[in-house]
């Protein structure tokens, strides 16, 4: 799971800068992900953002990145959320502030899913700093 991770984030423009390995409005969506991943976002909030359908841009994501938009938008959430953890001050932050701030709205799917992808509890990595 974590090489796919590497994989899709080497996909992202840089700066806003353009790849000419994706379709434009591919970067749209990409762009608007990285820049909204901590607000309650949906499939079309993100097709809206790049100017498709949800099923275009459904498409468009698993023809360039094998992944889904939310299952993408996921992926952001958790990199974002566990680069916080491992920055954190266990004595100031929370694993429920930190996954907050990073989108997650329910803290138990949140450590869920962290561990599935990172193979530890949040808990551990915010505590280990």
């Amino acid at each position: 799971m974590r090489e796919v991770w590497e994989l899709d984030t080497s996909m992202r423009p840089d700066s806003r800068g353009t790849t000419t390995t994706q379709p434009r409005l591919l970067r749209r969506a990409l762009d608007f992900i990285h820049d909204n991943a901590q607000y309650e976002i949906t499939i079309r909030d993100i097709a809206s953002a790049s100017d498709v359908t949800p099923r275009a841009l459904q498409y468009a994501f698993r023809e360039h990145l094998g992944t889904t938009p939310l299952e993408y938008l996921r992926r952001v959430r958790l990199e974002r959320a566990h680069r916080e953890l491992q920055s954190a001050d266990p004595a100031l932050d929370t694993v429920t502030s930190i996954a907050g701030r990073c989108g997650f709205s329910h803290p138990g799917r949140f450590s869920s899913a962290y561990k599935q992808v990172f193979g530890t509890e949040p808990s551990r990595t915010l505590r280990s700093c």
